[in-house]
């Protein structure tokens, strides 16, 4: 018998886990991002650093994501780390709204050594709510579920090895291949991405889950959605 879970109506299926990610929490994310537009137009200072939570925020679960994709963009030699310049580049590709003064004055404060870099993982680790241990986990045991061959990342073979889609309509009808299907599941944790790759990162995966974590109160609850949705 296939280890691999089939599409079904009433499995636990890429079709529930997309559903989860687009219904599940859709009234919980739209309330953050809600409650952040009102807090950015609410005329008071804020932190440069939580002012520009809240503008990632107002974007939904994907917006510490999509500055995560444009600092991964500008990190050209692959080092995690970027100049003032890089740094500005990604925060203006995203369309944030933020003063020189403002990105200024966070890039100051993360070149502890006066380099003229910084050290993208640690920023985005600060920009990021923080999360619990327990929510930590559950989203490492859903990624470790879907990297079947423990390259810390996910892609079409991952998910081939993971799900089958012998009963997805479009599959039976001939709209959609094997790969166009599982594409199209991963295009879920790009949406908004400056240059989508077709590969799902650990960091970019904690980064689509850390804007749904901060729309949801209840540990269990979390967990719940989460084990849900993977099948944990």
């Amino acid at each position: 018998m296939s280890s691999r879970l089939t599409y079904r109506f009433g499995d636990q299926s890429l079709r529930q886990i997309k559903n989860m990610q687009r219904e599940d929490a859709y009234t919980k994310e739209a309330t953050l991002k809600n409650q952040a537009k009102r807090e950015l137009a609410n005329g008071i200072d804020k932190d440069p650093i939580y002012k520009l939570r809240l503008q990632c925020f107002s974007r939904g679960a994907t917006g510490i994501l999509g500055l995560s994709r444009a600092f991964r963009v500008m990190d050209t030699d692959g080092s995690k780390a970027l100049n003032k310049e890089e740094f500005k580049s990604g925060i203006t590709e995203m369309g944030l709204d933020l003063k020189d003064s403002e990105i200024d004055n966070m890039f100051a404060n993360f070149d502890t050594d006066g380099n003229g870099s910084i050290n993208m993982t640690e920023f985005l680790v600060k920009l990021r709510p923080p999360m619990n241990k327990c929510r930590l986990n559950i989203i490492d045991k859903a990624f470790k579920k879907m990297d079947r061959n423990g390259d810390n990342q996910i892609s079409v073979a991952d998910l081939k090895n993971v799900y089958s889609v012998r009963d997805h309509p479009k599959y039976l009808s001939g709209e959609l291949t094997e790969s166009e299907i599982l594409t199209d599941f991963l295009k879920n944790f790009e949406a908004g991405a400056p240059n989508p790759d077709g590969i799902v990162t650990k960091e970019e995966f904690i980064n689509y889950y850390v804007t749904i974590s901060a729309s949801i109160d209840n540990d269990a609850y979390f967990d719940l959605v989460m084990r849900r949705a993977y099948k944990l």
